[in-house]
């Protein structure tokens, strides 16, 4: 499947980053996604939210890995998106398997 080219800021990428977690054991709760709408305007967390739903889990992991190779990240940028990442994993207080193993490919990917 060929991948849409994105053009997403930092802020962005990383709401469809917590997006692509907080669907990783299938359901999406609504402690997750009232999480993630709290991190950005609605406008926009509508228009990332469209495009996810239009997405595989593939398409959406190249999505995530060609847009985090654009940005430059700084350390303490990396270490916000690993904290808010682990946020969205906790918020309905299950850290299953397919979270960990999202949580450990997603980990490989920023670094």
């Amino acid at each position: 499947m060929k991948t849409n080219l994105t053009h997403w800021s930092k802020e962005e990428l990383k709401v469809y980053i917590l997006l692509l977690c907080a669907k990783a054991d299938s359901i999406e709760t609504n402690e997750e996604i009232n999480l993630i709408k709290s991190k950005i305007d609605v406008d926009t967390f509508d228009r990332l939210y469209k495009e996810f739903c239009c997405d595989d889990e593939d398409n959406c992991l190249n999505k995530i890995q060609a847009a985090i190779a654009k940005h430059e990240y700084s350390n303490r940028e990396l270490e916000n998106i690993r904290k808010e990442i682990h946020e969205v994993f906790l918020s309905d207080e299950n850290f299953n398997m397919k979270e960990r193993n999202l949580d450990r490919l997603l980990d490989s990917m920023l670094y």
